[in-house]
């Protein structure tokens, strides 16, 4: 189970176990919460604990012992530390819940064009960078991108939202820098191969180097046809106060289905992630409806 919350109109989450009231007791002093923040960092063995804690080693035992039997610890190894077996001791979950009333099923808040742009685009001006390939061979494949031809369809989709652009927002992956990259929202286009920036981060769903494919960790798939296209809006993990929108593609066809899709059915990737809809993830399948070797449609996987 997650917990989520929003913020600075980014989406945050973390893995939560649900507890019952009966095991509320054994965090009922200050030792037990310490050593349940101490050990969320790295597994220790109790002597570790007592040193860091400044805390009788007895104290450490006792306070474990009950922390063990309430599910909030586990033993994480055992290792012989002088002359005797040690058990490190970590925590069986990120945090813990409780709820005194059974949980209701939901509909997920609706999001409009305008919100699901934020904050990319805020009172009709574009807060963002938008970064395409390079047309030169660039990259360890030496590849050109081809992917600028599609952006002009989607640069025409943004347009609809904007009064004015008063600066120049593009940027090539082979000349933006490091710090633009860290202080701006950033629309990328183009998967790793020819984009590099893509490769930076590392979204819900994103591009597999040993996989060789699209890899969700909402579904835990993987994806390899070269027509698959991701969408994805998350946070930018160098600046959590800035936003990232990536349409990319294994291949080029890919990209230009992520393209389309998000022309098409905006509608449909406003609603989130099929399978977790917390998520602004999709993954998309071009498809050559007419037979003439061009993708004109997509079928969302997810």
């Amino acid at each position: 189970m997650k917990l989520f919350k929003e913020e600075n109109n980014s989406y945050y989450s973390l893995e939560t176990t649900q507890i019952d009231l009966e095991q509320i007791p054994s965090l009922n002093s200050k030792l037990a919460r310490d050593i349940l923040e101490t050990l969320a960092k790295t597994p220790m063995y109790p002597k570790a604990l007592a040193k860091h804690l400044n805390v009788h080693e007895q104290n450490i035992y006792y306070t474990i012992k009950k922390l063990l039997k309430a599910g909030f610890i586990r033993v994480e190894k055992e290792e012989f530390i002088n002359g005797t077996y040690a058990n490190y001791y970590g925590i069986t979950s990120p945090s813990f819940s409780f709820s005194f009333k059974p949980f209701e099923k939901t509909p997920k808040i609706a999001v409009n064009e305008a919100d699901f742009l934020k904050p990319f685009i805020v009172d009709g001006k574009l807060d963002s960078l938008i970064v395409v390939g390079s047309p030169d061979p660039h990259g360890p494949l030496k590849a050109r991108s081809r992917d600028g031809y599609f952006g002009m369809d989607f640069a025409l989709f943004l347009g609809s939202f904007l009064s004015s652009i008063p600066e120049s927002k593009v940027r090539l992956d082979t000349e933006i820098t490091k710090e633009e990259i860290e202080n701006n929202n950033l629309i990328i286009l183009g998967g790793p191969i020819v984009n590099k920036v893509t490769s930076y981060f590392n979204p819900p769903i994103y591009y597999n180097q040993d996989k060789k494919g699209i890899y969700s960790t909402i579904t835990n798939k993987t994806y390899f046809d070269e027509s698959c296209g991701i969408i994805n809006k998350f946070t930018n993990s160098f600046n959590t106060e800035k936003s990232i929108l990536l349409l990319a593609g294994l291949r080029n066809a890919g990209t230009k289905a992520a393209i389309l899709a998000f022309l098409k059915y905006f509608e449909k990737i406003k609603q989130g992630n099929s399978f977790n809809s917390w998520y602004f993830s999709n993954v998309v399948e071009g498809l050559d409806i007419n037979s003439d070797g061009i993708v004109d449609d997509v079928e969302f996987l997810e």
